[in-house]
Order: C-alpha cells, then sequence, then structure tokens
C-alpha cells in the first residue's frame, strides 16, 4: 500500500469496483480499500437485477454470477389477491438473482486487472482535509494507522457512509425513511423457481414490503423490509419475516441471516466535494421504491471513476470541476426515475389496507404490453379514479 495515489476509493462493492475500473482503463492509480475481510461478504441485498439493466455493463455474463433467471413476479395484496407479471409485461422484474459473493469479487478482480490495487480489512477511521479539500484518508490497516493520499477520493462505503460523515457532509437518513431489513437464505422450502414474490400490507410488513427471491431449487432469499417508524419491540424487521416463515415455510432450514438498513430517502442534495465524489447507496441513490441499488451503485461507480479522469488530467479536482458527475445522474433516465419514485413512494406508503386491496384487486387481470413503475402507475389511476385526489402530486407523470 503506497502512501499516495491519484484516486482512493473507500469501498469494495459494485459501486466502488467500477470506479476503480474506469479510473485505472484511464490510466490512474488506484486504491480500493474494504472494511470487510472478503470482498462480497457477507451479502446485505436480496441480489436481484434487471436483465436489462446488468447488459448495460457486460456485452457475456459469467454463469457463476447467477443463480436463477427471473422471468416473471407476482404482487400479493394484503387480502391475499395476486396480480402476476408475466414475462411479456415484467420489465425489470424479469432478470437475475445474482450471487453476490461470485459477481462482487469479479468485479474487483476485474478493476486489479486494469491496474488498481485493493485491499481489504482497511478502514477508513477519518478523512484528510485540507483547506476545506479532501485530500485522502485516515486508513487503518495491518495493526498500523496511515494516511493515504489522493487527488480525488470516492466515496462507496455505503448507505453508512462513516467516510462521507468524516469529510463533513450530513448523510443522515430521516427515520421514517430508513427500511430496516432482515433476511434469511432459506433452503428445502416450496417456491416457483423463476418467479419473484412480493407482499404488501400493514400486517405483513408495515409501511414496506416481504420478499422472496429465488435462488435455485427449492432455496431462496427471504426477506423484509419496514418503515423504521413502524419498528419496535416484537414488531421489529424480523418478527414480522419470523411470523411469515412459521406459517409458509415451517419446515424450511436457514442457512444464512442478514440484517441491515436500506435509504428510502432523496438523493444526497450534492454528491460531491472539492476532491470528492460520493456513489451508490452512500449517495442514497438506492431506488426508494423497491430499494434496490446494484445498477445505481454500477452506473454511479462507472461514472464516477470517468469524471474523476477527466478531472485529475485536467489538474481541478474542485467541486465546481466535479459538478458534472452530479449533474449527469441528476439528469440520466437513473436519476429522473428516482426522483419520480421517490414521489411515488411517499403516496403509495400512506395508504391502508383497504385502499392496497382495491388497487390490486384493480389491477390483477390486467394486461399491459410493456410493463414498468410509471406504466403500471398509470393503469391504477385509470381504473381508481378517487386516487386522483391522493395522486395529484404524480399528475406530471402519469399525464
Amino acid at each position: 500500500m503506497k502512501s499516495e495515489y491519484d484516486v482512493l476509493i473507500v469501498g469494495g462493492g459494485p459501486g466502488g469496483a467500477l470506479a476503480a475500473k474506469a479510473a485505472s482503463e484511464n490510466g490512474l492509480s488506484v486504491c480500493i480499500i474494504e472494511k470487510r475481510p472478503a470482498i462480497g461478504a457477507p451479502v446485505r441485498c436480496a441480489e436481484g437485477i434487471g436483465e436489462d439493466l446488468i447488459s448495460e455493463f457486460f456485452d457475456e455474463l459469467d454463469p457463476k454470477w447467477i443463480s436463477t433467471k427471473i422471468e416473471g413476479a407476482k404482487l400479493i395484496s394484503p387480502d391475499n389477491s395476486c396480480f402476476y407479471l408475466s414475462p411479456e409485461m415484467a420489465g425489470n422484474e424479469v432478470g437475475y438473482v445474482l450471487d453476490r459473493k461470485f459477481f462482487d469479487r469479479d468485479l474487483i478482480w476485474q478493476a486489479v486487472e486494469a491496474g488498481a490495487e485493493c485491499y481489504v480489512k482497511a478502514r477508513a477511521v477519518d478523512a484528510i482535509v485540507e483547506n476545506g479539500a479532501i485530500k485522502g484518508a485516515i486508513v487503518e490497516y495491518a495493526g498500523e494507522t496511515r494516511e493515504i493520499r489522493a487527488s480525488i477520493t470516492i466515496a462507496a462505503d455505503g448507505v453508512e457512509s462513516k467516510f462521507s460523515r468524516y469529510c463533513g457532509i450530513d448523510t443522515t437518513v430521516p427515520l421514517r425513511e430508513l427500511e430496516t431489513c432482515a433476511q434469511y437464505l432459506m433452503t428445502d422450502i416450496d417456491i416457483e423457481e423463476g418467479i419473484t414474490v412480493f407482499y404488501v400490507g400493514r400486517e405483513v410488513a408495515p409501511e414496506g414490503y416481504l420478499w422472496i427471491f429465488p435462488k435455485g431449487k427449492r432455496t431462496a432469499n427471504v426477506g423484509i423490509g419496514i418503515s423504521g417508524t413502524q419498528s419496535k419491540n416484537g414488531h421489529r424487521a424480523k418478527d414480522y419475516l419470523d411470523k411469515y416463515i412459521k406459517e409458509h415455510f415451517p419446515e424450511g432450514k436457514t442457512i444464512e441471516l442478514i440484517a441491515g438498513g436500506v435509504s428510502a430517502c432523496e438523493p444526497l442534495e450534492c454528491t460531491v466535494a472539492d476532491g470528492l465524489i460520493i456513489v451508490g447507496d452512500a449517495a442514497r441513490v438506492s431506488d426508494p421504491i423497491t430499494g434496490g441499488g446494484i445498477y445505481n451503485a454500477m452506473y454511479t461507480g462507472r461514472l464516477a471513476g470517468q469524471i474523476a479522469s477527466k478531472c485529475i488530467k485536467s489538474g481541478d479536482f474542485s467541486k465546481d470541476k466535479l459538478m458534472e458527475y452530479d449533474k449527469t445522474w441528476r439528469s440520466s433516465k437513473m436519476g429522473k426515475a428516482l426522483e419520480r419514485n421517490y414521489q411515488i413512494k411517499e403516496v403509495f406508503v400512506k395508504l391502508n389496507d383497504k385502499q392496497l386491496n382495491s388497487i390490486l384487486n384493480s389491477v390483477s387481470n390486467l394486461v399491459m404490453k410493456e410493463f414498468s413503475t410509471l406504466t403500471l402507475i398509470r393503469e391504477i389511476v385509470k381504473l381508481n379514479p378517487k386516487l386522483l385526489k391522493e395522486l395529484t402530486s404524480l399528475k406530471k407523470y402519469f399525464e
């Protein structure tokens, strides 16, 4: 580990890996530090990604990255009615459940092959700040504390994003917009292979949803996310999940348990500072409706590496110069979807079970030529005119 690089990346997930690869391919010296002892573990997501989304980054997918090909989805209402998204209409819901332990490691290996260095069990414990600009990080590694200086530092350290806070940026997620999550990897359970399942309702997952993401024959990620304001003694995410499993998979066997949080808020007001770029979950760019963040992390990570390369070659690492990154992702298809989905989430999270039943029952036999969040909302509004009053803030999205 050297004491100085062009780019220092804090976090070895998909966002950090693609940032490192992009910067390395542009001839920069790059260092990735990851606080955990292994890349890709523990897995902290349901591991799903749309086929069209992942294809933006790879011409071919390594078979070992894929646990299951997803060909449809089911949405279960509070009264147990089912809305099925067939392969023809499921859009981004058709895709893959990844094996993140292989996938994340391969992304890092690709970055290393491009020239980056990577160090695990290397924790950033503070930022180096000089005259208001970020100049790198104080890092604990191999029993020593050392300075690693960099022209640009990229914060890719997930929803906790301690490094951004070290830089003086308020990354606090309001409790009501923090989804507290728990997930089991289970086997020996009866599931529909190739079909993701989502349950909604106050009784099953208040202000959130419960999911089943198949991982193979009789194996799946079974998890839940609920609003932080709904989490109380005896009614925490794991309590709701355990209740569901007791009722539906009493003979199932649990292989892994993970817990954590996902932001369902708007992105950070600004995702750059002098010498700093923030990507992925650290920038709060996970989808406010689904909590999905793999694609968004990869997109912002790659963009960060590209912009960092341009700025370093120009010799200007200022916030003004780095704002190209912030402006680009906000104006992208992803950025516009985040803005829209946050507004949709703010409306739908307030609906009670009676309203959810009415909505989902109204679309249970709906056939759409193309599925997306936007087209589904448009159809819901057409079939539920009483919702117009509640959805006035979304009018511009479904006109």
